[in-house]
């Protein structure tokens, strides 16, 4: 999935799902800035003390519905999504720079789509990668509510 992203030195990455912080700390490593969100607010909170404590400073966690993204520090030029919507949210799409790459795997508990979104020219390219089998992504509300 990261190298699907093709991370550059100079990108600010959304990672939806931090869970133990591995995929922000690989991130960390290879782009400029990392914005993670954890809904498990354990999750979140544990992940955050140990990439500080291993020095990362390029990576921000928060506590979160990841369907919503992070608005605040968007466009991103890249998005992982490391836990399964059923279909993909519009904030992720909206928050994704011009040129910008998506992977993030779609569908039911057991029929999921690892699926790439490139943004060109103002329009999303869609891929089907490989089929994937990911925990659902959990949300804060349900849908239709803001």
């Amino acid at each position: 999935m990261t190298e699907a992203l093709q991370p550059q030195p100079t990108d600010r990455v959304l990672e939806v799902g931090t869970g133990s912080g591995y995929q922000a700390a690989i991130l960390a490593e290879l782009v400029a800035e990392v914005y993670s969100i954890e809904i498990i607010e354990p999750l979140a909170k544990n992940a955050e003390a140990t990439l500080q404590h291993l020095g990362y400073k390029n990576v921000h966690v928060k506590t979160g519905d990841g369907y919503k993204g992070w608005p605040e520090h968007a466009p991103f030029d890249s998005i992982i999504v490391t836990c399964a919507p059923e279909h993909v949210p519009q904030p992720l799409l909206d928050q994704l720079k011009e040129g910008g790459r998506m992977i993030i795997p779609v569908g039911a508990k057991f029929a999921q789509e690892l699926y790439l979104f490139e943004k060109k020219n103002g329009r999303l390219q869609q891929s089907a990668v490989l089929p994937v089998r990911f925990v659902p992504m959990i949300r804060t509300e349900k849908e239709g509510e803001k």
